[in-house]
């Protein structure tokens, strides 16, 4: 039987296995401020990052609207932020300041600079990082100690999820968009309908979105999970790695990833 799209890109990334968990291998690391504190743990812990080079870090979301370049009235952001640079000075990731034109939102930076491509695995601390799925990659919202753990080794421990695919056939009306294809996916499985899933969308309707709205589908399927008690809890089964078929292009799994 043939392999489906996530199953070819997983069997690509792994390393091996450890404790019922997938090892695997993560081609692109994404990092916002909130993340700062962990840059400050592993300087504490002495530890040093594996390939700072393939990660990328922006500043969007403790920094406020207007004046972003400071001084900020709240000190936590400014702690947060400060962690950033330095992390950027002594660890050498790519970071694009509140002063870099590509500085921006992590799930917009990531497909407008080129560093989300098809194939690839994908790692960010946010909730919303399956927004990445809509380009072909295979992309996990990951919390806190996962982003420690993917800095210090390039890799990331997944339980393999099962596969869910989603088909929308025909074209939609006038003043339907992928919002509301989201919502009509959500109301027929459910608000845990997802959890533990890989999800794959296909279809006539699928195919004549644009990039913006596969992008928006992704992102939206995260609320296709368990929401009820601790969300960090709930997450912990979250489908996590989402994507659309179409015009994304056609780079194989396992292919040569081009240099960002």
């Amino acid at each position: 039987m043939g392999k489906t799209l996530f199953d070819k890109i997983w069997d690509t990334h792994v390393v091996g296995m450890e404790g019922g968990q997938t090892i695997l291998y993560v081609d692109r690391h994404l990092l916002h401020d909130l993340k700062g504190g962990i840059i400050l743990r592993m300087k504490q812990k002495g530890l040093k990052m594996r390939r700072p080079q393939q990660s990328f870090a922006v500043l969007d979301h403790s920094i406020p609207t207007v004046n972003q370049t400071g001084p900020y009235a709240d000190e936590e952001a400014t702690r947060l932020v400060e962690a950033m640079r330095e992390g950027h000075r002594e660890m050498g990731y790519h970071f694009f300041d509140v002063d870099d034109a590509r500085n921006g939102i992590t799930h917009v930076v990531g497909p407008e600079q080129g560093i989300t491509l098809p194939g690839i695995t994908l790692c960010c601390g946010d909730s919303h990082t399956a927004t990445h799925g809509a380009l072909g990659c295979l992309a996990f919202g990951i919390g806190s100690t996962e982003a420690e753990h993917v800095m210090a080794t390039q890799t990331v421990l997944q339980h393999k999820p099962k596969r869910m695919r989603v088909t929308f056939d025909g074209v939609t009306g006038p003043g339907i968009y992928s919002k509301d294809l989201i919502l009509a996916m959500i109301g027929q499985i459910g608000i845990a309908g997802g959890t533990g899933h890989a999800i794959e969308y296909a279809g006539e309707a699928i195919r004549a979105l644009s990039m913006e709205a596969r992008m928006t589908l992704c992102n939206m399927t995260f609320e296709g999970r368990l929401v009820r008690g601790h969300h960090a809890r709930a997450r912990a089964s979250t489908p996590r790695c989402m994507w659309t078929r179409g015009d994304w292009g056609h780079r194989s799994p396992g292919a040569p990833i081009p240099a960002w």
